[in-house]
């Protein structure tokens, strides 16, 4: 018996431990409510950027033991403890005009709604440049070109 609970715990620990372990570049979002970007990787290092939006879309580009050197939509660059992190996969539409938000993964199918620049949806998965992308009860297809969050050709299922 002592042997299931001590492989239990063992298996448990190890789980997170993997989903850290990704090899960079990988795409991430931000998992608090409010998340300290900093110069280096350590809570010693100033911060510089505090952001207040939960599930913003990031991309690690370095690891460091529980720190992660990321990088924001707008290309800004720096240290995130890990903790403040989450696999969860988001996007935030780009600059420029409202982007449209399809019923199918095809532009001759029915409009859905148009997502104005900013607005951050999750995604459950892209293929063939084209993302379910959802906001809040909203959902749809929008082309991955539309949105910064998905590397060009990449397949998320």
């Amino acid at each position: 018996m002592r042997k299931g609970v001590f492989a239990a715990v063992i298996l448990a620990l190890a789980v997170p431990a993997v989903a850290q372990d990704k090899k960079p570049p990988y795409w991430a979002s931000i998992a608090s409510g409010e998340a300290m970007m900093r110069t280096g990787p350590g809570r010693n290092y100033p911060g510089v950027w505090l952001y207040k939006r939960r599930d913003l879309p990031i991309r690690v580009v370095k690891t460091y033991p529980n720190w992660r050197l990321i990088e924001d939509p707008e290309g800004t660059q720096g240290w995130m403890l890990v903790t403040l992190l989450s696999d969860r996969r988001t996007a935030i539409v780009k600059p420029g005009d409202p982007r449209s938000i399809y019923a199918k993964p095809d532009a001759g199918s029915r409009l859905r709604y148009n997502a104005q620049p900013g607005v951050v949806g999750r995604i459950e998965h892209c293929g063939n440049g084209w993302c379910h992308f959802s906001v809040d009860k909203r959902e749809g297809y929008i082309r991955t070109s539309d949105i910064w969050g998905v590397s060009d050709g990449e397949t998320v299922d």
